[in-house]
């Protein structure tokens, strides 16, 4: 029976919930000065219809065959004062407007604030159309220009856009309204042989990206890696995983036939065979912009995308498994959120360029050579670009669960800018998260803007333009707002019983020879 205490807090709850949410609240009843953490997990299938586009490209590809399915999958963590949720997406990309009106769905159904929404596309070139251009974004533009963005161009389907919104408040409101007591944990792990950086200094000055195996013109590698894997889990009173959080930095380009996750559906299969099927693998893509799964170091052939993609995401599966099994449960709090969304200008192209540009793409692809034909082509049409939104908004988000905290970006993030976020981050486990809540390109760093720099990260596209100068004003904001939480503590097994004064019987004894 309930006491007459714990009748007045359950009440107050349920008028608190339906003030805000117009939802009464559930849970269970504690003491306020030690709430219960709760952890709810949910999915929901967004595979794409074959026939449609295949993203990652600079022109029109489409899916011809199924390899595997696509999910939403969300993870909403509540500590009794605040919730967050986690969303990762198998897309290539997701834009800012389907951002925030998914965000509004969520707050409008179940109550959690935007700032406490992470939303992050997991970079899968074997998924669905989500980009590269919207619907609708260069009507402004001449009938040459929308040719070339609408005809010539990677494009998101719109039917498609609106499902994977629908999707995501789905999965969202279903963790939510799931939610149980839970005991999490969080750590990470070691995986340095399945990704590598793409880029080289070469004999000649510059950086080239993807210079391929034998290459005698190779210098040394340009970059670095970070081969951390970060998880966080979640399991029942029974001691099941409801799911796990995994952060890797590496592209994922594995590409093992027709639609799919990528290699995060063998990421997800591995932890699922150790845990059971149920197990919900939220995957958030770490700073991976100049990093993928290709060695061009390797003097052997490269696998076929299948085998690629079972070893990528089979090793980091398999790492993940061994944090999971050798963390310690208990309560990740406190939990919180903020976020500020900075504006960039655009890198503006020469007049001359454009000019020439213009006059390249109203000539065959074959005449003209098809890079210098598409880039041209993206020069048309970042200079479209420029006159309607010379101003990019990019949202950096920092989430905070207990000890562990999510550094967001909206970019294809240069690897060096995670490991200097988890340099100076007070956090014991920072977790740089990309490509999310928007998407504003590739953002490399200064060096490789400057005069030694170069290779295709570079390049200057309708899809990425942001002033060199970006990555790390991202960096400095998101390093703002983490100084502003205070780390909760790792969770610790009970400490072991004071020394008795005696040891183990069986072993204090001298070497016995005869």
């Amino acid at each position: 029976m309930l006491t007459s205490t714990c009748r007045i807090l359950r009440f107050t709850s349920v008028l608190v919930g339906i003030m805000v949410t117009g939802q009464a609240a559930t849970g269970v009843c504690a003491d306020l000065s030690h709430p219960v953490f709760m952890a709810g997990f949910a999915e929901r299938d967004i595979t794409p219809d074959l026939g449609m586009e295949k993203p990652g490209g600079y022109g029109k590809s489409y899916h011809r065959s199924l390899h595997d399915p696509c999910k939403v999958r969300a993870v909403v963590f509540d500590d009794g004062k605040k919730r967050v949720a986690l969303v990762g997406i198998d897309a290539l990309l997701i834009h800012r407007p389907q951002v925030l009106a998914a965000r509004t769905g969520i707050q409008q159904k179940c109550g959690i604030p935007p700032e406490a929404i992470l939303i992050a596309a997991s970079h899968s070139h074997s998924s669905g159309p989500t980009g590269m251009i919207l619907p609708g974004q260069y009507d402004h533009a001449s009938e040459l220009v929308r040719r070339l963005a609408y005809e010539k161009s990677s494009c998101a389907d719109a039917g498609y856009l609106k499902r994977v919104e629908k999707a995501i408040v789905e999965a969202v409101c279903q963790a939510d309204a799931s939610k149980q007591e839970a005991r999490c944990g969080a750590g990470s792990g070691i995986e340095n042989r399945v990704a590598f950086n793409r880029r080289f200094r070469m004999r000649n000055g510059l950086t080239y990206t993807h210079p391929r195996q034998g290459n005698p013109d190779i210098v040394e590698v340009a970059g670095p890696t970070d081969p951390e894997v970060g998880v966080i889990g979640a399991w029942n009173k029974e001691g099941k995983l409801l799911g796990c959080v995994v952060n890797y930095a590496c592209h994922a380009t594995t590409n093992p036939g027709g639609i799919s996750a990528n290699y995060i559906y063998y990421l997800e299969q591995v932890i699922r065979g150790s845990f059971g099927s149920e197990a919900v693998v939220v995957f958030v893509a770490g700073a991976s912009g100049d990093v993928t799964q290709v060695d061009n170091l390797s003097p052997f052939r490269r696998p076929g995308g299948d085998r690629y993609a079972r070893t990528v995401g089979g090793r980091i599966g398999a790492e993940a498994v061994k944090v999971l099994l050798s963390m310690e449960p208990g309560t990740l709090s406190p939990l919180d959120a903020n976020s500020t969304v900075l504006q960039f200008k655009r890198r503006v192209p020469s007049p001359e360029r454009v000019k020439r540009c213009y006059a390249l793409v109203q000539k065959a692809p074959k005449e003209v050579g098809h890079t210098e034909w598409t880039f041209s082509k993206e020069i048309v049409l970042l200079d479209a670009l420029i006159a309607k939104t010379p101003i990019a908004e990019a949202e950096v988000q920092a989430v905070q669960v207990g000890p562990a905290v999510f550094l967001t970006n909206p970019a294809e993030f240069f690897c060096q800018f995670g490991l200097d976020l988890k340099a100076k981050s007070p956090f014991p486990l920072t977790f740089p998260v990309s490509l999310a809540n928007g998407c504003v390109g590739y953002v490399p760093t200064e060096e490789a803007l400057g005069k030694h720099g170069g290779g295709y990260e570079t390049r200057l596209t309708s899809y990425s333009n942001l002033e060199p100068t970006a990555g790390t004003q991202m960096v400095h904001t998101g390093l703002e707002l983490v100084r502003q939480m205070r780390p909760g503590k790792l969770p610790t097994p009970p400490p072991a019983p004071p020394f008795s004064g005696k040891g183990w019987g069986y072993g204090f004894v001298p070497p016995e020879l005869d």
